[in-house]
């Protein structure tokens, strides 16, 4: 059962008119944070997980290469030592 109250229908509609005001601010707000946090993190360099992980391997044979070459070294080193 609708009220044929006039006052009554104008309150609902202001009442609409406001949620609807506040839902949009609220859009605006999400919106301008998200605008602000991407600028923000936008002059920071940031790799990916897959890049990361990339380099890290590649840091790691690296470092056995470099161990394996220093072992080979000392032996050189020592067969020269010994003429």
């Amino acid at each position: 059962m609708q009220s044929e109250n006039p006052m009554i229908a104008d309150l609902v509609k202001m009442a609409n008119s406001a949620a609807g005001t506040v839902a949009g601010m609220t859009r605006e707000a999400r919106e301008s944070a998200r605008e602000r946090m991407k600028e923000a993190l936008g002059g920071m360099d940031f790799v990916s997980r897959e890049e990361f992980e990339t380099v890290k391997l590649m840091a790691a044979k690296a470092r056995e290469e470099n161990e394996r070459l220093s072992a080979r070294i000392a032996e050189l080193e020592e067969k020269l030592g010994n003429k």
